[in-house]
Order: structure tokens, then sequence, then C-alpha cells
């Protein structure tokens, strides 16, 4: 396609859409009918000013922020769209630790300690434990046939680590906007449409990672996928003037300690960073109360008096793609922070007077669209510890644990063509769109998988857009060549 032609396509539907409605994903084509509220306005076409990058990150979160790391220090130039004013997604809004860098060893008598997740996301962790903002690897006294590890974050220094690590890299960070549509050509994803208050905006890009979490732009631009609507939504509270010792000491006089880590909190060693407990030991009235409003009580910190992570569950009553349906559950989640801190005053030591001192600005979803890629990683795989000819990386997490592990507490890989999107070119997704086995998922979606395979997923990108080649087209040697000069583990 010449200049002339290119210019042409960008005269766009408001829809940001190509100007053949083949190219419309099904959720976005125009409908045959009106819908129950009222007739449709058509929009007019527009020109959208270009902006023109070898690589486009959508999304700002867990796995975008390591795939636009990644993509730039691979030298191409990078844009990142985030809709919400940070960076940090499920780590700073959703989770209670982020799990794990390392093997499942703990469990497994005999097996070895190994770090198997490093690269970018260590360096995010090394930057964060050096200003304070995380226990770094702590290993669980407690719970260790779930993980080895305790690895808790401040949500507040790891927003401002990573932009700081973005603006370094000069990629060209653009938060307060959002995907709103995607131009495609054929199999080939020209670039994703954006709004912020700015304006309506084409990025152009020679290769582009879907990390929204949603899939909203993989949706946008025609891939195949699934709801499977599985899991129950969250939104964590951070919760303050909590007296952990106090809360500790109760526990253990009921009998009710669960999980047990110690490491760095506020400047000092040895510190509760973890804690897990049993709500039906504390008491037959709070563990009815707490079941009803989806509270866990496990809890971690690297601050005193303070609990950054309690959760709270609810399962939407619909897709968590649905506006209506997710705003029920807004409402319905904020209702049930209030409850859970009025219960804990009532009913546990060391929370008399705690308050709820932060919330995730939205429901924290574990899986949304799930998007079809040219493999899916399959139950067996993960829990054989399965490895592959093309993986970018291995892992050896699993949430179900310990009900579910991974054989011999040992590692399984994600191969490359897990992330590729199947009928698409030069589209890439990292994250929790992967994977349709619930039970494989239930280790793909966790945070170090999703930071791992922002670095591949980017990694991958730049190196397609310098080769100009499309993403099947890339040699795998390269790739894996790439992705162990930038720190990534793999079983030898």
């Amino acid at each position: 396609m010449n200049r002339r032609q290119f210019s042409r396509r960008l005269l766009i539907l408001g829809a940001g859409s190509a100007a053949s409605t083949a190219s419309l994903p099904a959720f976005a084509a125009t409908p045959t009918a009106p819908m129950a509220s009222g007739e449709f306005y058509e929009e007019p076409a527009r020109k959208l000013p270009v902006r023109k990058y070898d690589v486009v990150v959508a999304g700002g979160g867990t796995a975008g922020v390591v795939a636009a790391l990644a993509a730039a220090r691979n030298g191409a130039r990078t844009a990142l769209i985030e809709s919400k004013g940070y960076t940090g997604g499920t780590v700073t809004e959703g989770g209670t630790a982020i799990h794990s860098f390392y093997n499942l060893w703990k469990a497994f008598p005999g097996v070895a300690k190994r770090q198997v997740v490093a690269g970018l996301p260590q360096e995010i962790i090394d930057q964060l434990t050096a200003i304070g903002g995380c226990t770094g690897y702590p290993e669980m006294e407690r719970g260790v046939d779930y993980d080895s590890v305790c690895t808790c974050v401040d949500t507040e220094l790891y927003k401002l680590v990573t932009m700081r690590l973005l603006a370094a890299a000069g990629v060209h960070v653009c938060v307060n906007t959002l995907v709103a549509g995607a131009v495609v050509e054929g199999g080939r994803v020209l670039g994703a449409v954006a709004e912020s208050r700015s304006g309506r905006e084409f990025f152009a890009a020679r290769c582009l990672v879907d990390c929204t979490a949603y899939a909203d732009l993989a949706a946008h631009a025609g891939a195949r996928f699934t709801e499977p609507n599985d899991y129950a939504s969250a939104n964590s509270i951070g919760v303050g003037n909590v007296d952990l010792e106090a809360y500790y000491a109760f526990l253990r006089k009921q009998d009710a300690l669960g999980d047990l880590c110690r490491g760095r909190r506020s400047g000092r060693e040895n510190q509760l960073v973890r804690l897990g407990a049993s709500a039906a030991k504390i008491s037959a009235d709070f563990a009815a109360a707490a079941g009803k409003i989806g509270l866990s009580m496990v809890t971690t910190t690297v601050h005193d008096n303070y609990c950054m992570f309690l959760k709270l569950n609810f399962k939407v009553p619909g897709k968590v793609t649905e506006r209506d349906a997710v705003a029920v559950a807004e409402l319905e989640l904020r209702q049930r922070q209030f409850q859970a801190i009025e219960l804990l005053r009532k009913h546990v030591p060391g929370f008399e007077r705690a308050f709820i001192t932060r919330t995730s600005p939205s429901l924290n979803i574990r899986r949304g669209r799930l998007i079809a890629c040219d493999y899916d990683l399959t139950r067996d795989d993960v829990l054989e510890a399965r490895h592959f000819e093309d993986e970018v990386f291995v892992y050896g997490f699993h949430d179900n644990a310990p009900r579910l592990k991974i054989k011999n507490g040992g590692t399984y890989g994600i191969p490359y063509r897990a992330v590729r999107v199947a009928g698409r070119d030069n589209l890439l997704v990292a994250g929790m769109m992967i994977t349709s086995n619930h039970d494989a998922h239930m280790s793909t979606r966790n945070t170090v998988s999703c930071m791992a395979q922002g670095q591949a997923t980017g990694t991958a990108a730049a190196l397609c857009a310098a080769r100009r080649c499309g993403t099947r087209d890339l040699p795998y040697g390269g790739l894996r060549d790439a992705l162990m000069r930038g720190g990534v583990y793999f079983e030898s």
C-alpha cells in the first residue's frame, strides 16, 4: 500500500473501523435492528491525525508495562496506551502478593530452589526494593505448598517506578487514553484508534500488542474470542490503622493462622508481611458474614499498621464487558468493602479502629474476552510441566495449589505461538486473555506470568518491526537470543 492509499484509508468512521464492514468484529458491527432504547445515530466520517510507531502496546497494566519496556529497549519506537492515569494494573489494584518468581520447591522435598522469572520483571522488583516498596523474595513459613516465596509491593511506588522506567526507555506513554477501535486490512492490523481529551487519533504501527486484560484491541481488530465468565471479579482495599502483631497473636490463640511470611517491613527485617486466616476459626458468625461478602482472609503489607490488600469477590451478573452489568457489580463491591471493615472491627482484634485507605478505580477481572491464538495451552501442558521448542519463558506457580501443582516442583513453558493472535499477522496478546482451559488459566493469568508474557511479546514485536515481517515469520532463534540477552531464564 502506498502513502496516498494509506492516507485515504484514514477517513475512518466514528467506530474506528476500516472502511469495509468486513473488517469489523462482530461486537462492533452495525446492528440490523435498533436497540430497545431508541434509533441509531450514524456518525459522520472524519480524518484523524496519525501517529506512527514501530510498536504500539495497548494497556499499561501488569503485562503492558513490561511489553512496552521490552519493545523500546530492543530499539522500537514504542507507544503505550493506557486508560487510567497511571501504570501497573492488577499488580497495584487487585492482588495480594505477586506470584511467583520461583518454582514451588518447598512443597517438594529435595527439589532445588531456583528463580524462574527474571529479566525486566526482576528489574522492576529490584528498583522497588531499593526504595522500600517491596519485600523482595522472603521465603514462606506457612502455606509453602501454595507458594515458596512472598513478593509484596507498595501499590503507589509500583506506579512510580514503572512510569520512571518507561520514561527512561523513551516510551511514549499515553495515559488517560482509551483504545476505541482498530484499522484492519486483510489479516493485518494497521493500527489502533485511540481517544483522549486531546481528541481522537490513529496510532499506526508495524506490530501491536494487546495487554488490555479485556482484549479490547484484539476484539476491535476482529480477532475471534469467547467470554467464559468463569471467575468472580474483585475490588481490593487497602486498610489502615491495623495492629498486625495483635492480629497475628489473635490468630495464633484461635488456632486460625494460615499463610505466614516474614520479611522487610517499614525498613526492618523479620516482620510480618503476609498473613492468612481461617474465617471459620475466628467465629461462626464471622465466617458466615465473610462468606456472604466474598472476603478473602489473606493480606500482605510492606508497611507497619497497614494491610495493603484485603480482597472482596463478587460474580458479575453478566459479562464483565457489559457496562450495565458491571455498574451493578461496582456498587455491590463498594457496599461489601464497607461491610468488611465493620465486620473486622467487630470481630477481629487489631482491626478495632481500621479504615479504608485505598480502593481500585474499578473492579478487577480475572478474565474477560479470551482470544483465539495459534496454540491453546492445555491443563496437562501446565500440570505435567511440558516444554516447547518455541517457548518464550518458563513458569512454575499455580493459583490452585495445593490442589493442583506443577509436576515435581518444576516449570512449564509458554510457547511463542500461544501469544500470537489467530488470523492476524502482526498482533500479539499478553496477560489473562490466553489459555481457554480454566485449570491452566489459573496459572497463566497470574501477575508474574503476565509480566513475563509482556517481555516476550514486547521483544517479539520489536524484532518483527525491525525485520518488517509478520509475527509468524519471525525466526524463533533470533527471538530466543534477544530474550536471553534481556535476562529471561530458560530451563537447560
